[in-house]
Order: structure tokens, then C-alpha cells, then sequence
């Protein structure tokens, strides 16, 4: 009840002042820290870090402050269904139940620290980026694919209307599967005619595109193709790794949070699709050859890994277990990590100019952690203060 006070307070008394947070820590999302120091809000907007603030409207204590999380690769409306059953399109569901669903797994994810999603994706995603938007409720800001493109039966040029009609519905960018789930094997699907009518048409429309796909073949393709970010790629080798660095392709590795998730949520997915006895085995082979893709992509020069969990049911508000994953077992160094899920995840959204930083000008989306993630990773779920585009909507006072 406490909190509550002090949120309905702050939205009625700091509005049009200047709003000094201070904290023991900040991580600018860039790699540099400031201890001591506090951030400069106006309205949405950070107007600078002062090292040295003489007054502090929110004193966060000995916390860490530091970018909100950007999660590059999730599925907002993927949930448990009343009868406890992986739903992901809201099939024998009312849309309003549906809604709901994917309201409250955005709900979760802000309230675990993350900000930004790239939803890859479904058509309920544009509804919940539209409340997102407005910042009338509270909700990560949300990037959508709307339908994944996954027929590729279908002629270049009809893959090419396929884009064109996600792009008038208001896609933010385009999913492609261009390789077969990894349940299934992972092999490559689309050829390199379809996959470069997919990629170059996107472009011709100023939309950036992301592509799942696991192995060597499909991934070439897609970087020959310009696709914008590869998604999987738990079958990659060294030499394939090094071609996606060579063009500047992005490269987000799901790792950990959504084998852990099936496994441990087995019950509610076994026997829908292709999530069979058969396809979770695979996944269970596929756990030691993702981690050891990724730690072949930290030795890989010029190779740009950003933060994606493929957050599905189950997962909603875990997202920062990947990151904790990647440090803890994958040996990545924590500042690293921290800088794929916020500035690094931030440009290959197309953002970098707005989120994932602390600096004047960017959006005020912001967290504070219990502790320093820097020694202790474990610290980014331990999320006391969020604040998204200048409101705050998160404040764990200590009892």
C-alpha cells in the first residue's frame, strides 16, 4: 500500500519539475558507471547524468540504476490457457480473454525489468503495442511482427506480397522462418530466391527483418539475403559465426530460459504440434550445442549478440534468467551482457537513438536493482524501481 501512495503521489506532485533519482550505482547501458551519481528526468525524456546531485526526489539507496532491458525476441501473447494448455493464438478463446492474457505476461515482463520486446509474433501483439504506446497502461513498449512468414511453398513474388501486407497492417519488422523449428531438426525451408525477395523487399519498405534459423545453410542464406538478425542458431559452426560478423548481421542466441521453460512446463505443451516425446529430446540435445555456439560467438571478432529469450508460456517476467545464464554458465563478462540486452539490443531494433542508454534525450526507461549486477548477476532479478517513458510504475520500498 505504501508504494501505491508514493506512485500516486509522485504522478501528482513531480509532474513538469525536474525529477532527480539517485542511487549508489549507474550503468549507463554503454559500459561506463557513476557512483554516487544521480539521472535527470523530465516528463519522458533524461536530460543528463549529474555526478554530483544536490537534492534527490527519488533516493534509491544502495541500488543499481541502470537502462531498462531491452528483450529482442519474445511472444507477449503466448500463455496458459484456463484448461492449463500452451495457447499461443488464442484459439477457443473470446478476443478479450486473449487480450487479457498477453496484457498480463507484458504486465509481468515490465515489472522483471524489461522496457522494450520485439514480439515475433502474432496479430493480438499490435492491440498491446498500441495501449504500450500510449503509456496508459503499464506495459513494455512492444515491436511486433505481427504473423510470422513461414510458407515456403509460396513463389518469390508471392513472399513478396506477403511483406507488403504486414508492412500496411503495421508491422515493425518481418519474421521469417527460413529453417524448420529445432524440435523438427532445424534444416533450412526457403531458398536463396525466396529468402532474397523476403530481406529485399523488406528493405525496399524500411523494414528490418528477423530470421529464424539454426543451421549453417539457412543462416547464409539469410545474411546473403541482408536480413537484418539471426535468431537461434543452436547449429551454427565457427566458420558460420564468422560469416554473420563478416556482414555486420546481427545474432541473438536463445540459450537457456526457453528449453529450461518447456522442460520444466513439459505437461502444458506435450502433444500440441510438433511438441512431441520425439521433439523435446531433440531440445534436450540441442541445450549443450546452443551453449557452445554462444561461447564460440564471445570468441568471435566483430560478432554483435544481442539479448533475446524467445519468452513464451511460462517465461513472461524470467527474461533476465537468459542474461544470468549467459554469465553464470555461457562465461560471458557481466558489463558485456548488460550492454547486449540495453544499447547493443537497442540498435538492432533500429532505436539506438532513443533507448538502452542513459544519456540526454533517450526515453526514461529505467530500472533499479537490488544489489550490483557487475559482482553478483543474480542482482537483475532482483528489480525494486522501474520507471517506463518518465512514469513510474514499480517502487519496492524497503520494510
Amino acid at each position: 500500500m505504501r508504494s501505491f501512495l508514493l506512485l500516486a503521489l509522485l504522478s501528482t506532485t513531480l509532474q513538469a519539475k525536474d525529477i532527480v533519482i539517485r542511487a549508489a550505482r549507474i550503468l549507463d547501458g554503454r559500459g561506463k558507471v557513476f557512483r554516487n551519481a544521480a539521472v535527470v528526468v523530465n516528463d519522458s525524456k533524461i536530460l543528463r547524468i549529474d555526478p554530483h546531485p544536490k537534492r534527490a526526489d527519488i533516493d534509491l539507496g544502495d541500488r543499481t540504476l541502470m537502462p531498462g532491458g531491452i528483450d529482442t525476441h519474445v511472444h507477449i501473447g503466448w500463455h496458459f490457457d484456463k484448461n492449463g494448455r500452451s495457447n499461443g493464438d488464442g484459439e477457443g478463446e473470446r478476443p478479450a480473454e486473449y487480450a487479457l492474457y498477453a496484457e498480463e505476461n507484458g504486465w509481468n515482463t515490465l515489472m522483471g525489468g524489461i522496457t522494450t520486446v520485439q514480439s515475433l509474433g502474432a496479430p493480438i501483439d499490435k492491440i498491446i503495442a498500441d495501449f504500450g504506446e500510449r503509456n496508459s497502461l503499464p506495459l513494455p513498449r512492444i515491436l511486433t511482427s505481427l504473423e510470422p512468414i513461414t510458407d515456403s511453398k509460396l513463389t518469390p513474388d508471392q513472399l513478396r506480397e506477403e511483406v507488403r501486407k504486414r508492412a500496411a497492417e503495421g508491422a515493425n519488422v518481418i519474421k521469417i522462418f527460413a529453417s524448420q523449428s529445432i524440435r523438427s531438426g532445424g534444416g533450412p525451408t526457403m531458398s536463396q530466391e525466396q529468402m532474397d525477395a523476403l530481406c529485399g523487399e523488406a528493405k525496399k519498405l524500411g523494414l528490418r527483418t528477423a530470421v529464424h534459423a539454426h543451421g549453417p545453410e539457412s543462416v547464409k542464406r539469410s545474411v546473403l539475403a541482408g536480413c537484418g538478425s539471426i535468431e537461434h542458431g543452436a547449429l551454427l559452426d565457427q566458420a558460420t559465426l564468422d560469416f554473420i560478423a563478416e556482414h555486420g548481421t546481427f545474432f541473438d542466441p536463445n540459450i537457456d530460459l526457453v528449453f529450461r521453460n518447456y522442460f520444466e512446463n513439459k505437461a502444458h505443451f506435450l502433444g500440441i504440434g510438433n511438441y512431441t516425446e520425439e521433439g523435446f529430446a531433440q531440445m534436450e540435445k540441442a541445450v549443450p550445442k546452443a551453449l557452445n555456439v554462444f561461447q564460440m560467438g564471445l570468441k568471435t571478432k566483430g560478432l554483435r549478440m544481442v539479448f533475446g529469450t524467445d519468452a513464451v508460456a511460462g517465461s513472461h517476467g524470467r527474461n533476465f534468467q537468459e542474461l544470468e545464464y549467459r554469465v553464470r554458465k555461457g562465461g560471458q563478462d557481466p558489463m558485456q551482457a548488460i550492454i547486449s540486452a540495453t544499447s547493443l539490443a537497442a540498435e538492432s531494433l533500429g532505436l539506438g537513438d532513443k533507448i538502452g542508454s542513459i544519456a540526454p534525450g533517450y526515453e526514461a526507461d529505467l530500472i533499479a536493482l537490488d544489489g550490483d549486477p557487475l559482482r553478483d548477476i543474480t542482482a537483475l532479478e532482483r528489480v525494486a524501481f522501474v520507471m517506463k517513458g518518465g512514469r513510474v510504475v514499480k517502487w519496492a520500498l524497503r520494510p
